[in-house]
C-alpha cells in the first residue's frame, strides 16, 4: 500500500469548503460515507469515465463497474497506473483498504478482495456516488 505520495492538487480546508457541498466535503474531506442505495451511480450503466468530483481526475471506466448489490457503485479494478492510492484504515474496529484519489488525496471508499465475484479481479472497489462524476462517452 502506497500512503507517502504528495497530493498534486493542494488546497485549504478553507478552499475545499468553497468549492464542495457539504455533503460532498463529508465524505472527499472527512472520510464520510453516503448511505447505501442513496447514491446517483448506485445502478448507472452509463458508458463513460468516473471522475475525482474534487479535482477531476480520471478514476475508473464504465466498463470495470459492475453488479455487486451492496449499495455503492462497484468496480473491479481503478484505471491503469496511479489513479487511486490505497492506505490501511482502521476506523470502525475493523482493518479495511481506504482508497483516495491520487491526484487530490480525496476519500473514495473501500476495496475488498476475495469476495468471489465474477470479476477479472476478484477485487470490489466500493465507491461513494458523491466522490464521483460520470463524464458519459460521446
Amino acid at each position: 500500500m502506497e500512503t507517502d505520495r504528495s497530493p498534486r492538487v493542494v488546497k485549504s480546508e478553507q478552499e475545499w469548503r468553497q468549492q464542495l457541498t457539504p455533503e460532498e466535503y463529508a465524505v472527499l474531506r472527512q472520510a464520510g460515507t453516503e448511505r447505501p442505495w442513496t447514491g446517483e451511480y448506485t445502478d448507472t450503466k452509463t458508458e463513460g469515465v468516473y471522475e475525482c468530483r474534487a479535482c477531476g481526475a480520471e478514476l475508473f471506466r464504465s466498463d470495470t463497474k459492475f453488479e455487486s448489490h451492496c449499495g455503492w457503485p462497484s468496480f473491479f479494478s481503478p484505471l491503469a497506473g496511479d489513479a487511486v492510492i490505497l492506505r490501511e484504515d482502521r476506523s470502525l474496529g475493523a482493518t479495511r483498504v481506504e482508497v483516495l484519489c491520487a491526484n487530490c488525496h480525496s476519500h473514495l471508499g473501500h476495496v475488498f478482495e476475495g469476495e468471489g465475484y465474477d470479476t477479472p479481479t476478484d477485487q470490489r472497489y466500493c465507491i461513494n456516488s458523491i466522490s464521483l462524476r460520470l463524464v458519459p462517452k460521446e
